[in-house]
Order: structure tokens, then sequence, then C-alpha cells
């Protein structure tokens, strides 16, 4: 029982410690370049002139596997987009736009006679409900968007310009 007691308490200090203990930050003056999102990993990787610089751990689209075919599917597309605008003033700690739908996408939407959708978004956690924080890690709980921390939101609004690409796969 000790024994069991003891495993119990290592496991709530590592849990607590990876909550609580801040990631590195990218350093200062960091633009990236590129986005790349592995959905099955809920991964998201940040690069700067062709090097890996950070990797994000998101949250996605309620039913995450398989491409996103139509509004209200809950899936995260897939394929090859760019970052096509910013907002500081969302319904979520602000966000990218991800300038989803493209023709391909807008072309299965109609041969399922279904509306397309929009509004895809890298962003951060609802405004009114901040203290989430890394558990939101735990489930994939969006609409089709991809979610991170509001720090971690704070640092891709700043250093991701508008035309960035980013890919997202499987």
């Amino acid at each position: 029982m000790k024994k069991l007691l003891l495993l119990f308490i290592i496991f709530v200090g590592a849990y607590y410690g990876y909550l609580v203990l801040s990631e590195r930050s990218l350093p200062e003056g960091t633009k990236i370049d590129r986005l790349v999102v592995h959905k099955s990993e809920r991964r998201l990787e940040a690069y700067s002139r062709g090097e890996l610089v950070k990797s994000y751990t998101i949250s996605l689209g309620k039913t995450p596997v398989g491409d996103k075919q139509h509004e209200g599917d809950n899936k995260t597309p897939e394929g090859r987009y760019t970052i096509n605008g910013k907002n500081p003033h969302s319904a979520y700690y602000k966000n990218l736009g991800v300038s989803y739908p493209n023709a391909a996408d807008r072309r299965e939407a109609k041969r399922l006679g279904k509306p397309v959708g929009g509004d895809i978004k890298i962003h951060g956690l609802p405004n009114k409900m901040p203290f989430i924080g890394k558990w939101h890690r735990l489930m994939d709980w969006t609409a089709g968007c991809m979610a991170v921390t509001n720090d971690e939101m704070e640092e891709l609004y700043q250093t991701v310009p508008v035309g960035t690409p980013i890919d997202i796969k499987p």
C-alpha cells in the first residue's frame, strides 16, 4: 500500500510540474516563416529559416480524424493553407486565421451538397475560461480549429506574419 501511495504522489507531483512549469520561449526577434501541424500527434511546429524552433501541443476539432469536408463536421482541415489574418479581439484569446477553404475544399463540400464553412483559426482559450491553461490539451474540443494556451497564442501572434504557409497533415 505504501508503494502505491508513493507512486500516486510521484505521478501527481510530475503532472502538477507539467502544468505549472513554464515552457521555453522563442528567442527574441524570432520570425516564424512556416508552420506544420501533425494532427495525429496533436503538434504544431514553428519554423524559422528552415529550422524547427518550437513545437506546441494543440487541441483540435471534436472529430479530429480525417479531413474537414463541410461546415459543422468538427474536423480540422488537412492541406496547404496560409495564415490570412490576425484578430486580437475574438471570442478566444487572439487568433491567427487559416485560409480554409481552398478551391478543393469548396469542390468537396459542393459535391456533398453541404456548406463549406470557414473561420478556421489557431487560437487561445475561451475568453471566459483562461484558467483552463494546459488542461485544455486533455481533449479535442474546438469546432475545427487548433487551440494552444494563451501564452503560446501570444507568442505565435507576435512571431507569425500574415502570409505564412501552414501545412496541416493527418
